[in-house]
């Protein structure tokens, strides 16, 4: 399916590896002009130099913090009239309640509510002058699901996911969409990361943890980054312009409620 969007461009955040990049490889396959952003400078090269060689479109990129309002503006000045946007950017590590502090709370919501909100704002307006806009935001299950050791991250993307419900209702009549990504279980080094904590708290090896990640996913398996960048470059076709303030959930049919 052609997805109508060769020659738009695009701003995906925190894109150097793990689900950014996967979006930003999908939408650059469907002919979108890329601008990838990282903290870690040599990861962005390298994924720089992956998509140039994979695909004939322009790919540039921006070093930098996202939740920074310096990296923020750099993205602005290369890529100043975007017609997607991607929100994403790392989570908090997973904790107890009790050891989170004002400014643990502070942290999380200027990474993962107030950052991606920013954005928004950046660009919203000129989306909607131009008559088209996508914007994808990449939250977590945790969202509809919540456990309280993701308190952070939970309590900062539920915001961001309520004021993007309520900001899409404004933008739709100018073939404005904005939906958000709930993925969980995806195989990316976060994913790693989380088998790793799970093994040394249950004192089994990181292989045995994984198998355990499986098992919890209806799928019989974790997701691949492939997935979710592919259905994040739907949500930004042409024929998804009727599709906005929506919650898809990559989890392998796992949530266990029907809304």
């Amino acid at each position: 399916m052609d997805l109508g969007i060769a020659g738009r461009s695009a701003i995906v955040c925190a894109s150097s590896r793990g689900l950014g990049y996967a979006c930003a490889d999908a939408l650059a396959r469907e002919g979108v002009h890329v601008t990838l952003n990282g903290r870690d400078e040599s990861a962005l090269a390298t994924a720089t130099e992956q998509l140039r060689a994979r695909h004939s479109i322009t790919i540039t990129a921006v070093s930098g913090d996202i939740a920074d309002p310096a990296t923020r503006a750099r993205l602005l000045d290369v890529c100043p009239r975007p017609d997607i946007l991607i929100n994403n950017n790392s989570g908090p590590a997973p904790g107890r309640f009790k050891d989170w502090d004002h400014d643990a709370w502070v942290a999380a919501l200027e990474a993962n509510m107030l950052t991606p909100l920013a954005m928004i704002r950046a660009v919203l307006d000129g989306m909607i002058e131009r008559r088209f806009g996508r914007i994808v935001n990449i939250t977590s299950a945790m969202v509809k699901t919540p456990l309280s050791p993701m308190g952070l991250s939970t309590g900062a993307r539920a915001g961001l996911t309520t004021v993007a419900k309520a900001l899409s209702k404004d933008a739709a009549k100018a073939n404005v969409t904005i939906n958000n990504l709930l993925p969980e279980r995806i195989d990316t080094a976060r994913q790693r990361e989380m088998a790793q904590r799970h093994a040394a708290a249950a004192k089994i090896t990181v292989e045995e943890a994984y198998v355990l990640m499986a098992q919890s996913i209806a799928a019989g398996r974790l997701g691949r980054p492939e997935e979710v960048g592919d259905a994040c470059a739907f949500l930004c076709s042409a024929q998804a312009g009727y599709i906005s303030g929506q919650n898809l959930q990559l989890d392998g049919g796992s949530y266990a409620g029907v809304f």
